[in-house]
């Protein structure tokens, strides 16, 4: 009884994995929500790992979290320590689906406002919830 038991789930585990390579097959969509929380060593990178990842995998669901300095790149007018605009990139990304999130607790604590960031950015009351919320669904979570 127990050898049949055992080619039994031998089988059922062969038929699984060739279903799952089948042509054709659902694919899960990767998802990634990048943490930023010190724009000036961090936003950078992020920006190029972000591009690489999507080249990759086009098909990649990405939210950038930013909150306490890491929102800094996404303030008007913002340039990387090359002397580089981070707007250009950050619309590039946001055209290829790329969403990214502010926190409104860093606003308030900073004194900054809403119509200080560019156009691309979103908001969100709490930024390390809001990371919580997208790992509790699935999402990756990658800190440059």
């Amino acid at each position: 009884m127990r050898i049949r038991t055992f080619l039994s789930l031998a089988l059922a585990l062969a038929s699984a994995a060739l279903l799952a390579t089948a042509p054709g097959a659902a694919q899960a969509q990767d998802k990634v929500v990048y943490h930023i929380d010190d724009a000036a060593h961090q936003a950078l990178a992020a920006l190029r790992n972000m591009r690489n990842q999507l080249d990759t995998e086009p098909g990649t669901k990405i939210v950038v979290v930013a909150h306490a300095e890491g929102v800094d790149f996404l303030l008007e007018g913002a340039k990387d320590r090359n002397g580089s605009a981070y707007a250009g990139p950050v619309s590039a990304l946001r055209s290829r689906g790329v969403s990214f999130e502010v926190c409104e607790l860093t606003l308030k604590s900073r004194g900054l406002k809403k119509e200080q960031f560019i156009e691309e950015a979103d908001f969100v009351p709490s930024g390390v919830v809001r990371i919580t919320q997208l790992q509790r669904q699935g999402y990756a979570y990658l800190k440059p």
